[in-house]
């Protein structure tokens, strides 16, 4: 049996691919493995929405590509969005990598390790379907690896948006939706697997069924999965605010397993700025969804990301975004300097802005969004909350877990005093008695207490 060490780079959707890669594999007869010594073949899963995470994959390949020349390690394939961009330099720039596979070929995973064990490659060989190819669903074949208990679901893949400083389209497609009941049986082998929370990920959630079913049905997908037993929380991202629908906010409400939490990327609040990305909402029209979201689901986290240094952005255009931070109150918010990506509008436009002061401004959006979640958090205590158990922390004699404010990777966590030992992927109430700038700690309320 031939191993394979398997690297997965990038965001969930990546990593869904990554799963059904893992789970083709091991129906293909390969063992995966954890170590570079063990392996004879080596795949990574690359990613390069920004120019970090590009810098992230090469450096990984070229790591790999160290151990290839020590001996044991045959192989290297590379998978994902890297690959995809940059096939036809790999061969030159990495001689070193042995095949390539694009965004609409994982499937071919297997097929193309034969190929490479059964003679030895004369050149890099390239699997680049086009891209706005949508793979089979695969659900048989997954391999989850977050935990029994958390799992995403892609929805569908690429984007016909287009923001001017985004490469997705170009490399991911057009916006494919995965057929609805693929979806729902996808689901269902989640949750027959000990799935307890479902995450909906796409380049865009919102627009879901406009290609196939003629109209946006999100809300039909998400009521459908509400009623598959074993689910416990449903949870939503990559929401673009002008595709949010009253359907959809209604749905939200009033569907008991659809969290109170919502991940709209707005990425600015200056109406000039928002043009000059490509983006379709307004300072004005942002407040009001918000206002609105606040109103009608009281308890809703909204979490967002903003792009400082854009080109063009003054300083007028960022103390306006400060203003506008500090007016919103985001739960969540993550802030990046703008990254010119070869390939997009934005990076040919004039009035680019000097490194240091992108990351000064990021640095101080997030300064005063570390003021905001410390009231916020503090807020909380005294209040009870659902946790899930994700793992227990000897050193300090405490769980950690997440609540339905927060999303795996992305956002906090809950520490969790318990005098009964719990498992992970358990959902257990807790009482908040402290917190910080992104943590909440509590103590489990057991029977006896709600009695009380």
């Amino acid at each position: 049996m031939r191993n394979v060490l398997f690297i997965s780079l990038g965001c969930d959707k990546n990593l869904v691919d990554s799963e059904k890669m893992l789970g083709l594999l091991k129906e293909g007869g390969y063992e995966i493995c954890q170590e570079e010594s063990q392996a004879d073949a080596a795949v990574i899963n690359t990613c390069c929405f920004i120019h970090d995470a590009k810098e992230e994959s090469i450096e990984t390949i070229l790591e790999i590509a160290e151990w290839k020349k020590k001996g044991r390690l045959k192989y290297i394939l590379i998978t994902g969005c890297l690959a995809q961009r940059y096939a036809g330099e790999m061969e030159e720039v990495i001689p070193e990598v042995d095949a390539v596979i694009g965004t609409a070929g994982y499937d071919q995973i297997v097929r193309i390790l034969d190929q490479l064990f059964s003679r030895p490659p004369e050149g890099l060989i390239s699997c680049l379907p086009f891209v706005d190819t949508l793979p089979p669903a695969l659900a048989d074949k997954r391999v989850v690896t977050t935990g029994d208990y958390t799992a995403y679901l892609k929805i569908a893949e690429g984007c016909n948006k287009f923001c001017t400083y985004c490469i997705i389209p170009y490399i991911r497609g057009h916006y494919r939706s995965v057929p609805m009941e693929d979806l729902l049986e996808e689901a269902r082998r989640l949750a027959d697997g000990g799935a307890k929370e479902l995450i909906l990920v796409a380049q865009e959630t919102t627009l879901y069924g406009v290609d196939l079913y003629g109209k946006k049905t999100l809300p039909e997908l998400l009521k459908k999965l509400c009623s598959i037993d074993g689910l416990r929380w449903i949870r939503i991202l990559y929401c673009y605010p002008e595709e949010i629908t009253e359907e959809l906010i209604r749905t939200i409400r009033e569907e008991p397993k659809i969290c109170h939490y919502l991940d709209i990327p707005i990425q600015h609040s200056e109406d000039r700025i928002l043009k000059a990305m490509g983006r379709r909402t307004s300072r004005s029209d942002l407040v009001r969804l918000v206002d609105q979201l606040r109103r009608e689901i009281p308890d809703i986290v909204l979490r967002t990301t903003l792009i400082t240094g854009f080109p063009g952005e003054t300083e007028e255009d960022f103390e306006n975004m400060v203003d506008f931070v500090d007016q919103m109150e985001f739960e969540r918010l993550g802030v990046f300097p703008y990254s010119a990506e070869e390939g997009t509008k934005a990076a040919l436009m004039p009035d680019q802005v000097e490194e240091k002061v992108k990351e000064e401004r990021r640095d101080r959006i997030m300064a005063l969004q570390q003021e905001i979640n410390a009231a916020w958090f503090g807020s909380w205590i005294g209040k009870s909350l659902d946790v899930m158990i994700e793992g227990y922390l000897y050193d300090e004699d405490i769980y950690v877990g997440r609540s339905y404010m927060d999303a795996p990777k992305v956002d906090g966590s809950v520490f969790v005093r318990s005098q009964e030992e719990m498992i992970s992927g358990e959902i257990v109430p807790v009482k908040i008695t402290g917190a910080n700038e992104y943590d909440l700690i509590g103590d489990v309320i057991y029977a006896d207490e709600f009695t009380k």
